[in-house]
């Protein structure tokens, strides 16, 4: 497992940017799949998106709802996974968590896959 730090939540208008941070531990940070997921008040944890490597290929997948909004990217230098949300939207509003993990391409969308959690930071946006 990982310790996973997130940061960057607040909170901002619609139509707005954000960037969410996760700075994990640990010296296999570049071997994990990182995903993103939120979860709003009275909502299961819904995916968002994650990161994972085969080889050398690096591969960036999206929930459809924010699909051309968001973008992750990680700096493997720095252990850290980076969450860059534009065109903010109310329906945005979560608390968002980081998660890592050794996680299949099948697998990556799901929450159980993952093994470790950031303690979440809030996202509110405002109409």
């Amino acid at each position: 497992q990982v310790q996973l730090v997130e940061s960057g939540g607040g909170l901002v208008q619609a139509g707005g940017s954000l960037r969410l941070s996760c700075a994990a531990s640990g010296r296999t940070f570049s071997g994990y799949t990182m995903g993103w997921f939120r979860q709003a008040p009275g909502k299961e944890r819904e995916f968002v998106a994650a990161i994972r490597r085969n080889g050398i290929i690096t591969y960036s997948s999206y929930a459809t709802s924010v699909k051309g909004r968001f973008t992750i990217f990680r700096d493997n230098a720095k252990n850290t996974v980076f969450l860059q949300m534009d065109s903010l939207k109310p329906e945005d509003t979560a608390v968002y968590y980081c998660a890592a993990g050794s996680v299949s391409d099948t697998f990556y969308s799901r929450t159980g896959a993952y093994d470790s959690w950031g303690q979440g930071t809030q996202v509110t946006v405002s109409s």
